[in-house]
């Protein structure tokens, strides 16, 4: 007779696992299992990348002609111009910065940026945290569709806007010329301009920069500001304690990318209101180069004031986020 087989013995494959646990899954997928999963995405961000690739990453290799004497007529073509055009160092440079004009436009602009980080930027937090606050859904969506709409005017539209308004011949000079008053100058003043330019980046964009602290404050826990108002805490102590904790990774993410564009105050805007102000009070490094470099085809002193640009652009992000770090923020990208 022969002997019973036991049922506990275990499979050919191994033991079985315990009574009770799973077996482990595995934690990395291949390349080819997270590409077979996550195709509809990649297809999905493969213009965007594309036209990323084509329009920012592929002209950065033109900073080349920073060191050269570029000259865009020497070759069958502008492709050619970069291996025919005299190479000449760190020439550019020593222009560049030899220029009093360009250190000029440099001070304008960090003057400028400053102002408006200081003026500027707390505001979109604030119009965020006065719609989120409001009961009626039907008046916040009001709301925010008026403060959006100039987003989307043109910097054409909104300088001219405000000449119709605060100019010479504006609506305000004639009410105060009726009620017997002199009209004080603002669109032609160099002494108030960076208060003008301000003011038309705040009524212009405003609204538009909202947008992501609103989604930030509907990330927040609702049951955060029902269990402190349970406990007594009053309007400003929730404000403080809970709605500011919630927003500051988002306020140090922009104000990082903030300075990392320091140098970059908009070319638009200041083009159309360098003539009725002066050079001296309206010459930013976009208008610079324009003026100095491109309209007089010195294309590689453009390039160098370019590439410093992004240089101290970099500098100042990278700075900035590892200040952040050291707050305990996590910045940009995490702490390595």
């Amino acid at each position: 007779m022969s002997a019973p087989v036991s049922t506990d013995a275990p499979a050919a494959d191994g033991p079985a696992p315990p009574a009770g646990r799973t077996p482990p899954v595995r934690a990395r997928r291949g390349l080819r299992d997270r590409l077979r999963r996550d195709w509809p995405l990649l297809a999905m961000t493969a213009p965007a990348a594309a036209l990323l690739l084509v329009f920012h990453y592929l002209p950065t290799l033109g900073n080349v002609i920073a060191f050269q004497d570029y000259n865009p007529f020497v070759g069958d073509d502008p492709v050619e111009a970069f291996w025919y055009s005299e190479w000449i160092g760190f020439g550019n440079f020593e222009a560049l910065f030899g220029d009093p004009l360009f250190w000029d436009a440099v001070r304008n602009t960090l003057t400028i940026t400053a102002f408006q980080l200081v003026f500027f930027f707390p505001l979109p937090i604030l119009l965020a945290i006065l719609l989120n606050s409001l009961v009626s859904a039907r008046l916040r969506g009001f709301v925010q569709s008026v403060v959006y709409l100039p987003h989307f005017f043109s910097w054409v539209l909104v300088v001219t806007f405000f000449v119709q308004m605060l100019g010479g011949a504006g609506l305000l000079a004639q009410e105060m010329r009726e009620a017997g008053m002199q009209p004080f100058d603002v669109m032609t003043n160099p002494d108030t301009f960076i208060v003008l330019v301000t003011a038309e980046a705040v009524w212009k964009d405003i609204g538009w920069g909202a947008i992501v602290f609103l989604a930030a404050l509907a990330a927040i826990d609702p049951n955060l500001y029902e269990a402190a108002a349970a406990d007594g805490a009053g309007r400003w102590r929730r404000l403080w304690h809970i709605t500011l904790p919630g927003l500051r990774p988002v306020i140090v993410l922009l104000l990082i990318m903030r300075l990392g564009d320091a140098l970059s105050v908009g070319f638009e805007q200041f083009i159309l209101q360098r003539e009725a102000v002066g050079r001296e009070a309206a010459e930013v490094l976009d208008t610079f180069v324009y003026y100095q470099a491109i309209s007089t085809q010195q294309w590689g002193l453009g390039a160098a004031a370019g590439l410093f640009k992004a240089v101290i652009g970099l500098v100042l992000i990278l700075t900035a986020n590892k200040v952040a770090h050291r707050l305990g923020e996590q910045g940009v990208y995490a702490k390595p």
